[in-house]
């Protein structure tokens, strides 16, 4: 088997050997064996079920649910010679009926299907006519409630098993806690299959938190400073924070496009199009964006708001650096997030379980913003792996300093205590604030604020030492967040703080946001300084092919590849095709174009 994987591994897709557990998992389905599989994105998932298809006798039936993705996974196989199609709801009855003819008659290796096909009596039909060589469960975490993109769709797959015994099944994911891989592997009956766990560390990322002051100017610095040129993706909360940040940042000369679901389908297809085939745009998006974006060279992946939990963090930012190349998370944080994530669980629709869960999500979230250890080993200890310090996240760059700050916390809680208890009143973190710093303002005036015991017994800390200190005991759960307007009080946890029996350590953050240490971790293809001019000469040739075929430039060729093709100066289509990610048919398609432009 192994030998003809890696036949396959190398004619197909250009590559020498299989990276990681890649081999272990392709040999476990090729022989008829389930398998449940965790990888980080870029780690190679799409090939533990390609090549199985392509060894197998049959089509390779994958489940995904990116429809406005499938067109270009398909032109991404195709390039390479591999037929595959795809049944969704933007296809007419016409091209259906082509893509089940070609099923039928055996001239598809691979047929991506949208989960809500399967709920289709013809899809089952069509499925137990033709011959299935497997079924491939992508994104398989959208089948858990813990996860961070649930789908219901995804509940009915189980029954694959039960009307399918003998096909193997394949479920990949690329982010799962304990408790999502012990759902995804309940609900998709998979608790027989083979596990396959792989290092979520992606050492090419450096993360990055920030605290927020003018978030789109923070943002605008850091793309202009760090990232000028580079494509990359901006998650925002809400639809109009999408908007007015794609306005701002074209307005100041970025190129952005926005993406959420309020977007009418035709403007979000080409936005997504575009995102995928120029080189150098910034999306800026809502988490509606992002789940299966192939592009290899994003270099940086942004936050302007709090992400709700760690899984959803570590997908979205996940998106940065698939080539392998250096690559930024960047998310900017404050107080304002973590009232309103509070809020937006207070109010949220579902059971008490249901807002435990979310608790419990973003409970993990602020631990990884607030911590002073290292970003990475937090990140990998949070999906049950340990890691060492990294020196490449900025908690390693610019270590912050652990303070002890029990009496401002004893002080801030003794403010809320006397508004909540005296005087039967409930104010935001600001007028708090106020008060403890014995600012005169009109709304203290007019409460009589400054009557108080508490006024003005802080004033050795500034406003936004003070907002941080607020920050830090609602992500502690020493205060708690009530009400529509967002007003602070205290907690069972706050007694013991009160009682003078627990100290309470607090992060300082440093001077400066520390710069990226791009020489911390080997790039992906080292290309030495004279082979540039040659290597954009290839980036332009590809850029007009895949503009002329009207695909992703990444499909022609990855960055990798050409880097490698700039450095070594291949002569002959034979010295070509011994080049990473040349396999045959970009060889036979490509390869005298490339020579041609070395000649040049």
């Amino acid at each position: 088997m192994t030998s003809t994987a890696l036949d396959v591994l190398r004619r197909v897709f250009g590559y020498d050997s299989f990276r990681g557990e890649q081999e272990a998992i392709i040999s476990q389905v090729v022989d008829g064996g389930d398998a449940l599989v965790l990888m980080p994105t870029g780690g190679g998932k799409s090939l533990c079920y390609q090549i199985p298809s392509l060894v197998r006798e049959g089509v390779g039936v994958v489940i995904s649910p990116l429809i406005a993705l499938m067109q270009d996974q398909v032109d991404a196989l195709r390039a390479l010679g591999v037929r595959a199609g795809f049944l969704n709801s933007t296809q007419d009855y016409q091209q259906r009926r082509e893509v089940e003819s070609a099923f039928l008659d055996g001239e598809l290796d691979l047929l991506y299907l949208a989960p809500e096909r399967l709920r289709l009596e013809s899809t089952t039909e069509l499925l137990g006519r033709g011959k299935v060589a497997l079924f491939a469960i992508d994104e398989a975490h959208c089948v858990s409630q813990w996860g961070h993109d649930f789908r219901p769709d995804y509940l009915a797959l189980s029954e694959l098993h039960e009307r399918w015994p003998d096909i193997p099944r394949i479920a990949l994911t690329a982010t799962a806690t304990k408790a999502t891989h012990a759902e995804i592997a309940t609900r998709l009956n998979l608790g027989d299959a083979k596990h396959f766990v792989a290092s979520f560390d992606r050492p090419n990322i450096q993360y990055r938190i920030v605290p927020k002051n003018s978030p789109q100017k923070q943002l605008l610095e850091l793309l202009r400073s760090e990232h000028a040129g580079d494509a990359g993706i901006v998650y925002c909360l809400s639809r109009a924070s999408v908007e007015k940040t794609a306005e701002f940042l074209v307005q100041n000369g970025i190129p952005a496009v926005p993406y959420h679901a309020g977007l009418d389908s035709r403007t979000r297809a080409a936005n997504q199009a575009r995102f995928l085939r120029e080189d150098g745009l910034v999306v800026v998006a809502t988490i509606a964006f992002g789940m299966g974006i192939d592009k290899p060279d994003v270099r940086f992946v942004a936050h302007l708001d709090l992400p709700k939990s760690v899984e959803g963090y570590y997908q979205e930012t996940g998106r940065a650096g698939r080539d392998g190349q250096p690559s930024t998370a960047w998310l900017a944080y404050g107080l304002q997030d973590v009232v309103q994530q509070r809020k937006m669980i207070e109010t949220s629709e579902g059971d008490s379980a249901h807002r435990r869960r979310l608790s419990t999500h973003l409970d993990a979230m602020l631990a990884l913003c607030e911590t002073v250890e290292c970003r990475r080993v937090q990140l990998l200890n949070y999906f049950g792996q340990s890691g060492e310090p990294c020196g490449n996240c900025d908690t390693c760059l610019a270590p912050p300093e652990s303070w002890d700050g029990t009496i401002p916390a004893q002080k801030l809680l003794s403010t809320v205590y006397r508004l909540q208890n005296e005087r039967r009143q409930k104010f935001g973190a600001g007028q708090i604030i106020d008060i403890l710093l014995g600012k005169s303002t009109p709304k203290v005036q007019q409460h009589r604020h400054d009557e108080l015991t508490v006024f003005g017994i802080g004033t050795e800390l500034a406003d936004g030492e003070w907002r941080g200190v607020v920050r830090q005991l609602l992500a502690q759960g020493l205060l708690a967040v009530e009400g529509d307007y967002g007003t602070l009080v205290l907690t069972d946890a706050s007694s013991d703080v009160l009682g003078r029996k627990r100290e309470v350590r607090l992060r300082r953050e440093p001077k400066r946001e520390p710069k990226p240490a791009r020489t911390a971790k080997k790039t992906a293809v080292e290309m030495p300084a004279e082979a540039a001019p040659m290597f954009e000469k290839l980036r332009t040739w590809r850029g007009t092919t895949a503009k002329d075929q009207g695909v992703p430039a990444y499909v022609i060729f990855h960055d990798a590849t050409l880097r490698q093709i700039a450095t070594e100066q291949p002569k002959t289509l034979t010295d070509l095709g011994t080049i990473s990610g040349v396999g045959e048919n970009k060889l036979a398609k490509y390869g005298q174009q490339i020579l041609d432009v070395l000649a040049e």
